[in-house]
């Protein structure tokens, strides 16, 4: 098991820097460092003094070197301009003595927001602290959901109830979340219809958090995963009570609920489990449009935030956030596989 874990770290990690890699490469295209030029500087500025901003702020390095300054394994670069000595790891009101050689993300050095003036770290901490609240209950409301449709649906095929799931989770998936999210809020959130039911608003959620303000944005996500996680379920469940060991089992006389729970609801746990882990990728990018509906300012809200104002530092916070939550998820699908299944081995 140690040496498997080592050799897939050792992918991830590879496969992080080369994800982080391409994102800091079409991030710092000349169109977009022209406009940071000119977004910081004066949109009138001409070409010479676009290029001089660039060269001023360390923008003129090659790629390679100002990839390695970002992450922090290359020493930060540094300019002297009439007696002052400004550079990237030297702070405002920092003596040039006192500032360290190396500041990226491996020590902690997010860079600056040029949208928001504030650091990176700052408010990806903030407002990914928001998405994690609304994940985390979007999963307590789809996982349980959508398993107990799955099961219920896989353990009699072609029942009436099994149709009757499915075509439900058929609608749900095939069913957009700006889609999904418009139809709430004018059902239950306006006075269209006369049923005014959720009074409150997303974005009082981010101070407090009530039924009525985060109820919406939780089932609106949600909707879309159950009907999804459910097919799944349906699927494996259907295949796993047609083995010859449920047979097997029925034969013997054990009655069906015990053949559910104890013989066939582990082994068609193992594909669900897999797409459950999936989800987390889907829904901390996935919440965009949500977020941008509900205006609930999380990690979503934050990445449209910092695509449309060009805010290079923050596009690249986002990146190395949604890499890392996508790679560990998959490490952690891995190993649960293992586990939940005996008859994989690890050679």
């Amino acid at each position: 098991m140690l040496g498997f874990l080592l050799r897939r770290f050792g992918t991830v990690l590879l496969t992080a820097l080369c994800l982080t890699f391409i994102v800091f490469f079409l991030t710092n295209l000349p169109p977009n460092l022209e406009k940071l030029a000119k977004t910081e500087a004066g949109s009138r500025i001409s070409d010479e003094e676009v290029a001089s901003w660039l060269d001023k702020n360390g923008y003129s390095s090659p790629v390679l070197v100002r990839y390695g300054e970002w992450l922090g394994v290359v020493p930060g670069w540094t300019r002297e301009a009439d007696g002052v000595k400004t550079g990237r790891c030297i702070a405002p009101g920092m003596e040039p003595a006192d500032a360290p050689r190396y500041c990226g993300i491996f020590q902690g050095d997010w860079g600056f927001s040029t949208f928001f003036k504030s650091p990176v770290s700052e408010k990806l901490g903030y407002h990914l602290g928001l998405t994690g609240i609304l994940m985390f209950w979007v999963m307590v409301v789809m996982v349980p959901v959508s398993l107990i449709i799955g099961v219920l649906a896989g353990m009699r095929e072609g029942s009436k109830l099994d149709r009757t799931l499915s075509t439900v989770s058929i609608a749900s998936t095939a069913t957009p979340e700006y889609v999904s999210g418009v139809i709430l809020i004018a059902v239950f959130a306006s006075s269209m219809f006369g049923l005014k039911w959720f009074k409150g608003t997303a974005t009082g959620a981010m101070d407090h958090i009530t039924f009525d303000n985060f109820f919406l944005p939780v089932i609106t996500i949600a909707l879309y995963g159950i009907g999804y996680i459910a097919r799944m379920t349906r699927a494996s469940m259907t295949e796993v009570m047609t083995a010859q060991y449920i047979r097997t089992a029925r034969l013997k006389g054990v009655s069906f609920k015990n053949v559910v729970m104890k013989h066939a609801l582990r082994n068609a746990l193992i594909a669900p489990f897999t797409v459950i882990m999936l989800q987390f990728p889907w829904l901390l990018n996935g919440v965009v449009i949500v977020e941008s509906l509900f205006s609930y300012k999380g990690f979503g809200w934050t990445l449209v935030q910092a695509a449309g104002n060009n805010d290079i530092n923050l596009l690249l916070g986002c990146s190395v956030v949604a890499v890392v939550v996508v790679l560990v998820t998959q490490l952690i699908s891995d190993i649960g596989y293992v586990y939940l299944n005996p008859r994989i081995r690890i050679s």
